[in-house]
């Protein structure tokens, strides 16, 4: 039986692309680098900022320009993050059912620990989260499997009645690493053939096919 849902948070819990993808052009032509569509920016997530930006931007840029570049992505994404990111549609909803019926719900993201508190109560004011964990000093990203590990302690529920939603392959290998199942998110940045070479244990079309895998299936 299934007690504890782990989200990814972009490209499952919310749709971030539009923001990011604002964000970063805005550093990268304002230090005269090319920018990118935002369809782009679905392959440049998913393992942090830096790995973000070291994505969009040329090879080989000084450490001292890196360094600039990421400290005003930072500023300016802090300002404008949620100027078009919005909950994947019937999200809010599914994940009220979800408490309602009992079951834990917990956050696993590479984004910056420091971001998450206003985004959770700006987008999900109404969801109490037993675990949120981002990006930290000294901890590992994601696919290492470490923020697993700490929602789990913090919970104290076991592996074997924990899942993991998350849209990319990194998702997939967290969980992996972890050792609990792994759902994919089709609704999210990356493909169904992705999810599927990555040894999802299950795929899902949209948040409200949750209730049918934690309540049915895995039963």
């Amino acid at each position: 039986m299934i007690k504890l849902v782990i989200f990814d948070l972009d490209g499952t819990l919310l749709n971030t692309i539009d923001d990011l993808a604002d964000c970063t052009n805005y550093v990268l032509q304002k230090y005269g680098y090319p920018t990118h569509e935002v369809d782009a920016y679905k392959y440049f997530v998913g393992s942090g900022v830096v790995m973000l930006l070291k994505r969009a931007l040329p090879e080989d840029i000084p450490e001292k320009v890196f360094e600039n570049i990421h400290k005003d992505f930072m500023h300016h994404y802090e300002i404008h993050k949620e100027n078009k990111t919005k909950p994947y549609d019937g999200m809010v909803e599914t994940l009220e059912k979800l408490r309602k019926k009992g079951i834990l719900l917990a956050i696993a993201t590479n984004k910056p620990q420091e971001m998450l508190p206003n985004l959770l109560k700006h987008y999900f004011p109404t969801i109490h989260w037993a675990a949120v964990f981002g990006n930290r000093k000294d901890v590992p990203v994601k696919p290492n499997p470490q923020i697993i590990y700490d929602i789990l302690k913090a919970t104290q529920i076991g592996k074997q009645e924990t899942l993991y939603i998350g849209d990319t392959a990194v998702d997939m290998e967290t969980a992996h690493n972890a050792g609990i199942i792994k759902v994919g998110a089709l609704w999210g940045f990356r493909t169904k053939i992705e999810l599927k070479q990555a040894h999802a244990d299950f795929m899902i079309k949209k948040p409200q096919e949750m209730i049918r895998i934690i309540f049915k299936t895995l039963s």
